[in-house]
């Protein structure tokens, strides 16, 4: 990381920057250039371990890549905020982020009950009845991460 001074390694700094965060991006490997989708998230972290859990339709472009390629990697992002200066190149943005890599797979049904509670705790504090219609139709990705780093740059951090 070029920009050391704004890197986050402390665990739980990493933690509460995901907790702001609504939307993760994850990159999947296809074919000449990697395949970029935006999704709703929820995670649970244990013992140092952060879990990523994913919903979405039974089909498409991103199971279709999962099952050649189980490798990941993911971003997401909050806290924006530009800075304005005197000049352009005196111009700044303030935000914090995650990024990092691991492997995704498909959550088989007798853990979707559990994945479903986690992704909606990371939106709604309120614990919410699920249809089993909906979750019969509804495929829950579960990505482990193997790695991940924080960054961050906002009002309190140093000027450039």
């Amino acid at each position: 990381m070029r920009r050391s001074d704004r890197e986050i390694k402390n665990m739980d700094e990493i933690i509460r920057i995901m907790e702001q965060c609504d939307v993760c991006r994850l990159a999947f490997h296809d074919e000449d250039y990697p395949y970029i989708i935006p999704l709703n998230f929820g995670f649970s972290h244990e013992d140092g371990r952060v879990t990523l859990y994913f919903h979405g339709a039974g089909k498409g472009k991103k199971h279709d890549l999962i099952r050649k390629d189980d490798r990941v990697s993911f971003e997401m992002d909050c806290a924006h905020r530009l800075v304005t200066g005197s000049e352009a190149c005196s111009y700044s943005m303030e935000y914090a982020s995650v990024i990092g890599r691991g492997r995704i797979r498909i959550v088989p049904e007798e853990e979707k009950y559990q994945a479903l509670g986690i992704l909606m705790k990371h939106y709604c504090e309120e614990e919410l009845p699920f249809s089993n219609t909906m979750i019969s139709k509804t495929t829950i990705m579960k990505l482990v991460v193997e790695e991940m780093t924080g960054k961050a740059h906002l009002k309190q951090d140093k000027a450039n």
